[in-house]
């Protein structure tokens, strides 16, 4: 988990990056690298803890779906 919230700081620095405040070379090739590194302690968490995460990725989708076709929204 902690190795996960370096990545997830490293990634803010690249999308800081993208965003014009933080440039470097290699940009969109380091971003690649770290969001596959998120997603990979992601799906390891969701392993370690027996998360269905396909389910719980599309009921959250749901939810998400009705919520923005809600006349609130």
């Amino acid at each position: 988990m902690l190795g996960f919230l370096g990545d997830v700081g490293d990634l803010a620095k690249l999308v800081q990056g993208k965003a014009g405040v933080r440039p470097r070379d290699d940009l969109d090739e380091a971003l690649a690298h770290e969001l596959a590194d998120c997603l990979w302690s992601v799906l390891t968490l969701a392993d370690a803890y027996d998360v269905d995460l396909a389910g719980a990725f599309a009921s959250t989708m749901d939810e998400l779906e009705e919520s923005l076709s809600s006349p609130e929204a």
